[in-house]
């Protein structure tokens, strides 16, 4: 899933990998949107991950598919635009920053941010199958727990 976000007057396209529970797996910065920043995204993906996923679910952009090809041929691609849903919404936390903050003034500067805002997020925000008031008070607990832990250590 890609987003555009404009920097200093050109478009830049925020490249992002979302898994089914709506966890970002891997982000990248590209100038363009064509079947090579494609393939740059899922090479990196799937070395991040190790395994190819069973399915990809993209938008209509047809350089998705190009690159599904030649990266992991074997994986089955859906290109709908309603099954992405969990891709958009992913978006929404990333654009509310981007207001507050006045936009970005680098595309090196929006790729160093949204590598820590998405771990960060996928830290305190619980999956969709944990969306009970319990469920989502106990991860919320885990994760400032998890937060500590590391904050004091530094």
């Amino acid at each position: 899933m890609r987003v555009a976000i404009t920097i200093a007057g050109e478009n830049h396209w925020l490249w992002r990998a979302v898994d089914q529970d709506g966890y970002v797996l891997d982000e990248i910065v590209q100038r363009r949107r064509n079947a090579k920043a494609a393939r740059r995204l899922l090479t990196r993906l799937l070395k991040k991950q190790g395994i190819a996923p069973k399915r990809m679910i993209t938008d209509k952009l047809r350089s998705y598919g190009a690159a599904r090809r030649q990266v992991m041929p074997q994986v089955e691609h859906r290109s709908h635009k309603g099954l992405n849903n969990r891709a958009e919404n992913s978006h929404v936390p990333l654009r509310k920053r981007e207001w507050a903050m006045q936009g970005f003034r680098s595309p090196g500067a929006l790729q160093r941010f949204v590598s820590i805002f998405s771990a960060i997020r996928n830290l305190f925000v619980p999956s969709f199958s944990q969306r009970s008031a319990l469920g989502i008070r106990n991860h919320r607990l885990q994760a400032m727990a998890e937060w500590k832990a590391v904050t004091i250590g530094s």
